[in-house]
């Protein structure tokens, strides 16, 4: 039978409040493990809280939300000391937090250069430093960077962020090697066209006459499965990942997009 218990761990998760960082700690929770969720806002990070602490979970597990802007340094250290104080160290790391940030390559000023980076690839490998050596010590660890499809296959108009994801799946590469003779397996998930807030954004910009669930349902049918993907379909794949029984998967780079990257 494949193992998927969490039980005794401690996973930290960017972006945790929302969409598929929320559905990730979730299912986490539901597994046993004690989950610490990052976010800048405060109060939404609290509504996540109760949301997955309602949830059936194992004795002992718990959660709790920390607020952080992740592209600080400063930040990311105390929130880290933080979730070692009240939990003991990270056993399971998520690098999550990010958004969409897309335009003309022209027209992208260095300012929107250097948020991206510091956002998504400077956050994860700040974190992953500080999370590594009670890993190393422990001989067991797992790292999961979630980036999306553009980090394969960038299209034109997507700096920065195509290449903020594509630096983190060099990344993941790179800590996997090293993690590899300790146990600690780097993977990352390649994420489409997923329903979660980002989507939502989207819609309430879009100003179109159409309900939510249409405005989807419209966008998934261009999709190979015909479909957006859910947020609990990711967290599906995290929770392998994060599981024992992924004991021999580490520095792969999964697509988690219903067939649309023709690069696998």
């Amino acid at each position: 039978m494949m193992d998927t218990s969490l039980e005794g761990k401690t996973a930290l998760i960017t972006g945790g409040s929302l969409g598929l960082g929320l559905a990730t700690a979730t299912a986490y929770f539901q597994a046993g493990a004690s989950v610490a969720i990052l976010a800048r806002r405060q109060d939404v990070l609290d509504t996540a809280c109760e949301s997955v602490g309602k949830t059936e979970a194992a004795a002992g597990a718990r959660i709790k939300g920390y607020q952080c802007d992740v592209s600080s340094l400063r930040q990311l250290e105390e929130c880290h000391a933080g979730v070692v104080a009240d939990f003991g160290g990270v056993d399971i790391l998520v690098n999550n937090a990010g958004q969409s940030a897309a335009g003309r390559f022209a027209e992208v000023t260095d300012e929107q250069w250097y948020s991206d980076i510091d956002l998504k690839l400077m956050a994860a490998v700040r974190l992953s430093r500080l999370v590594w050596p009670h890993m190393e010590n422990q001989q067991w660890g797992r790292i999961i960077n979630v980036l999306n499809v553009y980090a394969k296959t960038p299209d034109a108009g997507t700096a920065p962020t195509s290449v903020t994801r594509a630096a983190g799946m060099a990344l993941t590469k790179v800590l996997a090697g090293e993690g590899a003779p300790h146990n600690i397996l780097v993977n990352a998930m390649l994420i489409g066209f997923i329903k979660s807030d980002q989507i939502a954004r989207r819609y309430a910009a879009s100003g179109t006459g159409q309900s939510f669930d249409d405005f989807v349902a419209a966008a998934g049918a261009r999709l190979p499965m015909g479909r957006m993907g859910e947020a609990e379909e990711v967290a599906n794949l995290a929770m392998f990942l994060a599981a024992p029984a992924s004991s021999y998967v580490t520095g792969c780079a999964i697509n988690m997009d219903g067939g649309v990257s023709k690069v696998v």
